[in-house]
């Protein structure tokens, strides 16, 4: 599977251990950053996590920072993402199963690391189960092209 992996410096050392195990289960890992523990913000790495499944060049995403909240905010912005912090194994099975998660956040100052990679091996195992949820996602277009409405006619 192709998986795009980014974090801020709260995330990095955690993020780390997760490229190394997607990349030891052959998956193709596009490394977005950072690079490093030095402190930045969570923005340009959750857009750049949103972009690459927006265009094709990832199937899912996984962001790491100290809590998963900003990175959570930022990412949902894009139409289309669905990004989910997960903190146990039931939140990663269901982000899957009932909504068709394509972005699993992680906080890394809120769950173990041995945890976090279980549920990365839950996320990437568990398939979407349609049916009613597909309804769901069909209802979540809904709210995007009103929301695109909305900002198209205040901004016209």
């Amino acid at each position: 599977m192709r998986i795009a992996v980014a974090s801020d410096h709260a995330g990095f050392a955690l993020k780390k251990s997760v490229v190394e195990k997607l990349v030891q289960e052959n998956h193709e890992v596009y490394d977005l950053g950072t690079f490093s523990p030095e402190p930045v913000g969570v923005g340009p790495f959750a857009q750049a996590v949103a972009r690459s499944i927006l265009e094709g060049k990832a199937e899912r995403g996984i962001l790491v920072c100290g809590t998963g909240g900003g990175m959570t905010v930022v990412s949902n912005r894009y139409p289309g993402i669905r990004a989910i912090l997960c903190f146990n194994e039931f939140t990663a099975e269901y982000a899957r199963r009932h909504n068709d998660a394509n972005i699993l956040v992680l906080g890394a100052r809120t769950i173990p690391e041995d945890l976090a990679l279980r549920l990365v091996d839950i996320f990437l195992q568990t398939p979407f189960e349609g049916g009613k949820y597909a309804e769901r996602l069909a209802y979540l277009e809904t709210v995007e092209r009103e929301v695109w409405e909305i900002l198209r006619r205040r901004f016209s």
